[in-house]
């Protein structure tokens, strides 16, 4: 089998090694033709299980937000990354940061660096959205309410006891513009506190409704 019959089986830029198996199922030795194909560049193995194309035989550049759920699951993206993703937060997130229910974890592989952090199952099963990349491969990511409640449950010791606490952490840590903020939907942060069993979350929601309406 030549590359581009692989590339015509294949028709995302992101894949596992299910799916590249069974492309390779004819061959008496798949393990190693996946090596063969390693070695001359085809494909690159991002990590166990999970491979894009070579430099050379890309359709379409790959995509780090489908990567992530590929890489470690259940996940999506969410945290630092989910708030640059949807213009909140000014800074550029080196590391696609996502939440799971397995143990956190952090991998370092050859197209970037990616990090999960545990959550509840509860606030996990809700809260996310089912995106399309350029490619037209999919990837889940957290809504914005649901990235930054999340990112405030990852905040050992942050407290938001007060009006002030709140918006001096979202202006000052985060860099994150009011008027952004009061876009947000209060109500949606008000179920992620029940689901997380948060009061930082709560102090959020009622931050984001004080803000609101009207806009202060």
């Amino acid at each position: 089998m030549q590359p581009v019959n692989l590339k015509e089986k294949i028709p995302q830029e992101e894949f596992d090694y299910q799916t590249l198996s069974g492309v390779l199922a004819e061959y008496a030795a798949p393990r190693d033709k996946i090596t063969s194909l390693i070695k001359q560049g085809v494909i690159i193995r991002v990590k166990k299980g999970v491979y894009v194309f070579g430099k050379g035989w890309r359709r379409h550049p790959y995509s780090l937000e489908t990567l992530a759920n590929l890489i470690y699951g259940p996940s999506y993206i969410s945290l630092e990354y989910a708030l640059q993703f949807y213009g909140l937060i000014p800074e550029q997130v080196h590391t696609v940061t996502s939440v799971t229910t397995g143990r956190s974890r952090r991998f370092s592989t050859p197209v970037g660096e990616f990090s999960y952090w545990k959550i509840p199952m509860t606030a996990f099963a809700s809260g996310m959205d089912l995106l399309q990349n350029t490619a037209g491969g999919t990837y889940l990511i957290a809504v914005p309410e649901k990235a930054l409640t999340d990112k405030i449950q990852s905040e050992r010791g942050l407290l938001l006891r007060s009006r002030e606490n709140v918006e001096r952490y979202l202006v000052e840590n985060l860099r994150m513009d009011m008027n952004d903020l009061s876009q947000l939907n209060s109500k949606r942060i008000e179920e992620y506190a029940v689901l997380y069993r948060s009061q930082k979350a709560r102090s959020l929601a009622a931050f984001i409704q004080y803000i609101a309406i009207p806009f202060r």
